[in-house]
């Protein structure tokens, strides 16, 4: 955006889980743009799936492109740098988001910005967050009966950014054309460990220790490996916490001030709102919702 000039926005996904948070930080910046509309249906939340939604981005990115109205698209990328290093791109949940890329970069007017944001901060399973009740060795923090699984040692650093945070990244980027262009944004609320994360939680419930146990690098491969093998729907997620357990969400540097984003969301804050929602049952009414 530049000079007097007001963007109309088209936003894919409203309806679902991170789609929400963008689309309310967008109403709550609707008067610096044009027009701002959705396009979803009733069941969309709960009929689309991961490879669709894929699908339908390769489509939106040739229609755009044979449109002279769509200048800029953000593809549903989030997660990881899919290229960010040689073993980042062999990973198997990164190949059709690879896939989306690669239509991008055949464009050649359409401009393209991802925001790259590591795990969300958030309670709503399979979130990291939460109790992740389905499968706790991936990693999790249970309010209710005071226990976490922590992924390898509980030391290594991992960047989150809440979903909050997310819509905001976002809105900024579309504030920041020129420093967003055609890249890659690696941002995020905060960097923190599994132990620290732990700290958190034991200090804000104020109840003393937690019961604690670890999910070995080794074991959580063993588990990747038998979900893909019995292609269970899970499976992109024990990957994902593979990778970040192992350092995928640490780049060299952070690119929250290109798009003047420095203003994130605390650990504490995401505990706190972690605790509030495990507290309150939100959990369970939001958690099919849940979108990768």
């Amino acid at each position: 955006m530049s000079g007097n000039s007001k963007d109309n926005i088209l936003l894919f996904g409203a309806t679902g889980y991170i789609g929400e948070y963008i689309l309310k930080r967008l109403l709550q910046e609707k008067a610096k743009f044009g027009r701002i509309a959705i396009f979803t249906s009733a069941n969309t939340a709960s009929r689309k799936g991961w490879r669709n939604v894929i699908e339908q981005q390769i489509k939106w990115i040739e229609i755009a492109e044979k449109s002279s109205s769509v200048k800029r698209f953000f593809p549903s990328e989030f997660g990881t740098d899919i290229e960010y290093g040689p073993s980042s791109a062999q990973e198997i949940p990164h190949q059709l988001k690879l896939k989306v890329r690669g239509a991008l970069k055949e464009t050649s007017r359409l401009e393209f910005t991802y925001i790259v944001t590591g795990p969300y901060a958030d309670a709503v399973e399979p979130a990291f967050f939460g109790p992740c009740a389905a499968f706790p060795e991936l990693g999790s923090f249970n309010v209710k009966n005071k226990s976490a699984v922590l992924v390898r040692d509980g030391t290594g650093k991992i960047s989150f950014t809440s979903p909050q945070d997310v819509g905001k990244l976002v809105v900024k980027a579309l504030f920041h054309p020129l420093e967003a262009k055609n890249k890659a944004l690696k941002v995020n609320s905060f960097r923190t460990t599994p132990n620290e994360i732990l700290a958190e939680f034991e200090k804000q419930c104020g109840e003393g220790k937690w019961a604690v146990k670890y999910t070995s690098n080794d074991e959580l491969r063993k588990l990747e490996k038998d979900a893909w093998s019995n292609k269970h729907p899970m499976a992109p997620i024990f990957t994902l916490r593979r990778v970040w357990g192992e350092g995928g969400t640490l780049y060299e540097k952070r690119d929250n001030g290109l798009i003047d984003a420095e203003d994130m969301q605390t650990l504490s804050e995401a505990v706190s709102a972690a605790i509030a929602t495990q507290l309150s049952g939100d959990i369970d009414s939001q958690k099919d919702r849940k979108f990768m």
